[in-house]
């Protein structure tokens, strides 16, 4: 505000009149608020569209109203020091003057922090359940907290002692933290689960304890699976987040199944192998890439053990193609007179009079 003094001094009859002096610095200010009006109309508009992207356009458009209305209002606050008015008059219009310029402000920020919200949130929509929870309980935080620093810095304005209300806070914070610090360490595996990305809905994995199943809803709390007997199981995030988790769908969706077979001793070992890869290629549910594969594993004590290796594009096909893999080979290895030893055990029946 000082930069109009000089200019109001050589109009000394302005100091006579303290009310025409306000009226024409608010007039002034008036001025200079159209000017501000018509630069950010005529030209940081064109600038902006010049950009390849919107993010400056928008900006512009937010702030636009703002910074008219702020140099105003800042003119009115001038104005009514100029007027010198008398207690309480003086102190109750200027600060809610000051206040008016906050809440112009304020307002502004909530619809910036809205449309950043509604921009991202496409991208959020398009990923887990984690992802969107998160994001929304994340825009309802950044405009709770744009609400509360509002109201503490209108509280500051009207120098209003904020000591007592932040004692109170942060004992209030403290039982809070102490009441619901399992629901804390749930949000906050939640949130440690969408970061990292150990696993996804419609993943399988298996758990510390054994369990297998598909994640059907990861949430802030809890993250649920569906095991192939159809029961649910809720596991809290805060366990996930700290304990091994097997994920059969990542890196790839494909999922590797190994089959042993033995076989007598004197088989044709080319011809197993070949009847084991053929099997795995006239499966549909098999995959093509990589190529299905058998392999020798070991001299056993009665048999020689291969090991017929193939893939299945999803993990929720494995006992399927299992049963249809075990049930294909018997069949072939009968048709082909490859025998599949057993274990055997021979008792001999010694006579009592031979002793």
């Amino acid at each position: 505000m000082n930069f109009l003094h000089p200019l109001l001094d050589r109009f000394k009859i302005l100091h006579d009149a303290p009310g025409l002096e306000a009226l024409v610095t608010v007039l002034v200010y008036l001025a200079l608020a159209k000017a501000a009006d018509i630069f950010i109309d005529k030209i940081l508009k064109r600038l902006a569209g010049l950009t390849k992207f919107s993010f400056d356009d928008k900006l512009i458009f937010f702030v636009h109203g703002p910074v008219c209305r702020t140099v105003v209002l800042l003119g009115i606050l001038h104005g009514l020091i100029l007027l010198e008015l008398r207690p309480p008059w003086n102190y109750i219009l200027t600060m809610v003057t000051k206040s008016l310029i906050l809440f112009v402000w304020w307002i502004a920020a909530i619809r910036i922090a809205s449309w950043l919200s509604d921009k991202s949130f496409p991208i959020a929509a398009g990923r887990a359940d984690t992802g969107r929870d998160v994001f929304l309980l994340f825009k309802n935080m950044l405009r709770v907290a744009i609400v509360i620093i509002g109201i503490l810095w209108i509280l500051t304005i009207w120098n209003v002692n904020l000591t007592p209300l932040f004692a109170s806070a942060g004992i209030a914070g403290i039982a809070v933290a102490l009441a619901a610090k399992d629901t804390l360490a749930n949000f906050f595996g939640g949130i440690s689960i969408f970061v990292d990305k150990p696993f996804k809905v419609e993943d399988y994995i298996i758990l510390d304890t054994g369990e297998r199943g598909e994640v059907v809803d990861i949430g802030i709390r809890s993250t649920r699976i569906k095991t192939r007997d159809d029961v649910l199981i809720t596991i809290p995030n805060s366990i996930l987040a700290n304990v091994k988790i097997i994920n059969e769908s990542a890196p790839v969706p494909r999922f590797r199944i190994r089959i042993p077979v033995g076989v007598a001793y004197g088989s044709d070992l080319e011809k197993v192998d070949n009847i084991l890869v053929d099997i795995a290629r006239s499966n549909s549910m098999v995959s093509k890439e990589p190529e299905p594969r058998a392999r020798l594993r070991l001299f056993g004590d009665s048999s020689i053990d291969f090991e017929l290796l193939c893939w299945v594009d999803d993990p929720r096909n494995r006992g399927l193609v299992t049963h249809q893999l075990i049930n294909a080979t018997y069949k072939a290895f009968r048709k082909e007179g490859i025998s599949i030893p057993f274990p055997q055990r021979d008792v001999h029946l010694v006579p009592a009079d031979m002793d």
